[in-house]
């Protein structure tokens, strides 16, 4: 299921959707390295490309890391 998730990303309130597999992958990358999600994510949002939005980068990344296993 697609579920909308809010975030504050250096002071800035925003949200992302992310369908819970990728949410818990998310998670569970965040946790493996540890660091809280909200650092993990604000990093992932500082490199993506400006042309790809805030859940598409995450989904990227999660399938990148899954990739790279």
């Amino acid at each position: 299921m697609l579920r909308k998730h809010s975030i504050s990303i250096r002071g800035h309130k925003t949200s992302y959707s992310l369908e819970d597999e990728f949410y818990l992958e998310l998670d569970r990358i965040a946790k493996k390295d540890d660091l809280p999600l909200n650092r993990m994510i604000t990093r992932i949002d500082s490199s993506r490309s400006p042309d790809t939005n805030l859940s598409s980068a995450l989904r990227l990344y999660v399938l990148k890391h899954l990739k790279s296993s």
